[in-house]
């Protein structure tokens, strides 16, 4: 018997143990730690912070989905991970495993500018729930105070989307409120253009989103590295100074603290070296996935920035992590597979919308070009991101990770979360 061990219930960890439970016998043991009790949708979090919706319709019990599921729960921190004696410290308890799989989310690096963040700074940010709460309340004072607002990332952050949903839907409020007279609002970010997104060669996404900003009198400033942040000035690397009443920006993401403390494990911002197997290069019993995976940005920009890893990037790791543990545990017999990375990203205006699509994320490193690089955009893209929304919380609530339905219209629409890999070697059965 394995005892497989899933840290985070999040996007990517919640449905990898679902899938893990699928594919393995019950003589093998799954659980499932997180800090947190519930299951939280993030791409719904720009929604909460500007009042448009409660956390709680955006989040799930983990307790509760998990209870008849054969899957262990514990609710609480890892203090200590130690690779080599394949063994972690729980609540104060060491706890064995056999495979380990890393889907903690993301951490989130407020000192790299000072002034930054909620908790000891003076900008919010909508990364995790209690700071989107937090970035609600600032609004709701915000709106009977009104003035400029400032919104974007800075230098080292990657997925850019949830920057641009939060600008142009407090536009949209604003102006549904009657007080966009009285809010200039400007955008500020790393990007070496707007809709570069940190990945570049994204066909028309530059041409697209700098429109909607000039047609909603958003002032952008581009390839800007904010360095300094006071209670109402932001201060660029050139010594250009925004004043604000209200400012959101995207911070840097890194590997949570335990990550970052184990010898070996993690890049200098804890973020986990993988294979294509989405294994440790020095450590076959640990797997990761998500924010915490360390992926090659596809082109050096003037200003440091991350490569985004979407939902269904997240997703599509999960489900390549429990194919190869599966198949190294002798459950089923099929070649290893790793995640086709095809990126899909909907950004919700209110009035309307954009849908970015990255096929592969990681242009091929021969040609450096994808097999698609599309950017739409409509109101129908705030439909269907609320349809989507309503849809994985249901089919979370059903135990499944990725249903029949789900798979086979990812092939109609020519997509696919994994793929297998070509001239693999052959691993044998776990002992057990």
């Amino acid at each position: 018997m394995a005892h497989i061990v899933v840290v985070g219930a999040g996007i990517g960890g919640l449905p990898a143990a679902y899938e893990l439970r699928h594919l393995l016998g019950r003589s093998h043991r799954i659980t499932l730690i997180s800090d947190k009790a519930e299951f939280t949708f993030i791409p719904s979090l720009p929604w909460v912070g500007l009042g448009l919706r409660s956390v709680a319709e955006t989040q799930l019990n983990v307790g509760e989905l998990v209870a008849s599921r054969g899957i262990d729960w514990k609710l609480g921190n890892i203090s200590h991970l130690d690779p080599y004696r394949q063994q972690l410290i729980f609540a104060g308890c060491a706890i064995d495993y056999d495979y380990i799989v890393l889907a903690t989310g993301a951490s989130l690096a407020l000192d790299a500018v000072p002034g930054l963040g909620p908790e000891g700074g003076y900008t919010q940010s909508v990364c995790n729930p209690h700071h989107a709460e937090l970035a609600c309340e600032a609004w709701n004072k915000f709106l009977d105070r009104p003035g400029p607002l400032l919104v974007g990332a800075v230098p080292g952050a990657s997925c850019m989307g949830p920057a641009y949903e939060f600008a142009l839907l407090a536009d949209w409020v604003l102006r549904k409120k009657g007080l966009r007279d009285r809010v200039p609002i400007t955008f500020i970010t790393p990007e070496p253009y707007a809709g570069h997104l940190g990945i570049g060669g994204m066909a028309n996404s530059g041409k697209l989103v700098t429109e909607l900003l000039a047609q909603k009198d958003i002032e952008l400033i581009e390839n800007a590295a904010i360095t300094e942040i006071t209670s109402h000035t932001v201060r660029l690397a050139d010594n250009r100074r925004f004043a604000f009443n209200y400012a959101m920006f995207l911070p840097p993401f890194q590997g949570a603290k335990f990550l970052r403390d184990a010898p070996g494990l993690t890049n200098a911002n804890g973020l986990v070296p993988i294979l294509p197997t989405y294994q440790h290069p020095n450590f076959p019993s640990v797997y990761s996935l998500g924010v915490t995976v360390q992926l090659p940005p596809p082109e050096t920009t003037p200003i440091p920035m991350g490569v985004p890893k979407t939902g269904q990037m997240t997703e599509a790791m999960g489900m390549a992590v429990a194919h190869n543990i599966a198949r190294q545990l002798g459950e089923i017999k099929a070649p290893p597979v790793t995640p086709t990375l095809e990126a899909i990203c909907m950004a919700d205006f209110g009035d309307t919308g954009i849908i970015f699509i990255a096929d592969p994320v990681l242009p091929d490193p021969k040609t450096g070009k994808r097999k698609r690089a599309i950017a739409k955009r409509g109101i129908w893209v705030s439909w269907i991101k609320t349809a989507f929304e309503l849809y994985f919380m249901a089919k979370l609530r059903w135990g499944s990770a990725v249903p029949w339905f789900e798979r086979v219209a990812l092939r109609v629409l020519g997509l696919s979360l994994v793929k297998p890999l070509p001239n693999a070697p052959k691993i044998s059965k776990f002992a057990s």
